[in-house]
């Protein structure tokens, strides 16, 4: 009899060990063993239900329903979700276990706890719910933001930069737009000449890199008659006049001359000029706006932009970020400008996802303005509905496929060459396949594998 015990005692403490709870019965129902992770599962213990039957601990409500009573009914395994009086969930399997006869002796239920499982489950929701909530009104106050302006944009630091305009906007302090050609220094300057205490008067634009030098002093402050030759008999007054009460916007203020500089200090200053040929000061009360894509700090360190007019200008600076850094507007300025040219041309073109792919990764030197040309083109150069990859300019193929990086030929982190490699493959197992499924046979992975390591590289 000892051995017996001694084996008895062996499995009761294998049966214990297990992480899983372990319920056992006999083939009336009656509760025979009940292991340690049971109790820890359930929060119930084991003196409360060892000698018990099924049917009394359903009734007694200790738990919801039992997968044992199922299997003595169906005589085959059985699994479900079992909650306990203690508040905690289980998932249970229940299996028979026969003797020579087919009648059942014991039946053994593994135990799983499930309830951090539906606590998780819960809190996910509940992050869905708020991420949802979040995004909604997120896109309530980018709307909000961008409203009275004809900028695109959905960035975020091209948002924050919208968000800086119109926070400068109310006051009459001046503004230096700095940022590279085609950027939209433009429609930044309107923005805050709309959202301004001005927007009622003047808006006006000097491209100072546009005007001949010779001309520059006449068109900014005027002249008076007979000035010099070739001036009108009745004078003219000049753009400062045109604007005052309202707002000046001087584009390309790096191209100014220095001698034209000194003028505009002195506007700056003391609000007041003189006409060209004049003696008399004229007094104007303008808001100024400036831009450059030029580096003034440079300009200053060289002689050819003065420190005094810099400092005068550069009281609010705000640069605009090239659109190679602001990724994400790219694909709703393409939209833009795709239902813009639709509406102009009376087309019905779109873009495949492809041709969208190219122009996403490219690098866009010229901004902005060069996005808005390239769509024109390819929709007026296209025959078809639908742009393809190969509808696009050549400049824009090779340089998407310049960026495939060989890795044999650098050396970088290797999760960085890993990720390239396999947007690489990606790319190019669609290109040659042209659907999701094929490619993802030809690359030994799951069609929604393919998918979703292709969101994660776009």
């Amino acid at each position: 009899m000892v051995p017996n015990k001694n084996i008895y005692d062996k499995i009761n403490d294998i049966i214990d060990s297990s992480f899983d709870g372990i319920y056992i019965t006999d083939g009336e129902a009656n509760t025979l063993i009940v292991n340690k992770a049971y109790e820890r599962i359930t929060g119930i213990n084991k003196e409360e239900l060892l000698g018990r039957n099924m049917n009394d601990l359903v009734r007694e409500g200790y738990i919801s329903q039992s997968a044992t009573l199922l299997v003595l009914n169906n005589k085959k395994v059985n699994t479900i979700e079992q909650n306990f009086k203690t508040g905690k969930k289980a998932l249970v399997t229940a299996t028979p276990v026969f003797d020579e006869d087919g009648n059942i002796t014991m039946v053994v239920t593994n135990v799983r706890d499930i309830t951090e499982l539906y606590e998780l489950k819960k809190r996910l929701n509940e992050n869905e719910h708020l991420t949802k909530k979040y995004c909604i009104e997120l896109e309530k106050m980018r709307i909000e933001l961008l409203k009275n302006t004809n900028i695109i944009a959905k960035d975020k630091k091209m948002l924050s930069v919208v968000q800086m305009a119109k926070r400068v906007a109310p006051l009459d302090t001046t503004v230096l737009l700095v940022g590279e050609t085609g950027v939209g220094k433009d429609e930044i300057a309107k923005c805050i000449y709309r959202s301004s205490n001005r927007n009622n008067k003047q808006f006006i634009k000097i491209n100072c890199g546009a005007i001949p030098k010779p001309l520059i002093e006449a068109e900014l402050f005027g002249y008076e008659k007979g000035a010099f030759t070739g001036a009108s008999k009745d004078g003219k007054i000049g753009l400062f006049e045109v604007a005052d009460e309202g707002t000046l916007f001087l584009d390309e203020i790096g191209e100014l001359p220095l001698d034209m500089q000194v003028k505009l200090l002195r506007v700056l200053q003391d609000n007041e000029f003189k006409r060209v040929g004049g003696v008399k000061s004229i007094k104007v009360d303008v808001r100024i706006l400036a831009a450059t894509n030029r580096n003034l700090e440079e300009m200053v360190e060289q002689k050819t932009f003065r420190e005094d007019l810099y400092y005068r200008l550069n009281i609010v600076p705000i640069t605009i970020p090239p659109l190679r850094d602001r990724k994400d507007d790219i694909i709703p300025l393409i939209n833009y400008f795709l239902r813009k040219l639709n509406d102009k041309y009376k087309f019905n073109k779109s873009l495949s996802s492809e041709a969208l792919d190219c122009l996403y990764n490219y690098e866009w030197k010229g901004n902005v303005r060069e996005l808005k040309n390239i769509v024109e083109r390819i929709m007026v150069m296209t025959s078809g509905d639908v742009i393809t990859k190969e509808d696009l300019p050549k400049e824009i193929l090779i340089w998407n496929e310049e960026q495939n990086i060989n890795i044999e030929n650098e050396v970088i982190p290797l999760k960085k060459a890993l990720d390239k490699v396999e947007k690489y493959m990606l790319k190019m197992a669609f290109d040659k396949y042209g659907n999701v499924r094929d490619a993802a046979k030809a690359l030994e992975i799951d069609p929604s594998t393919f998918v979703r390591k292709r969101k994660k590289h776009i």
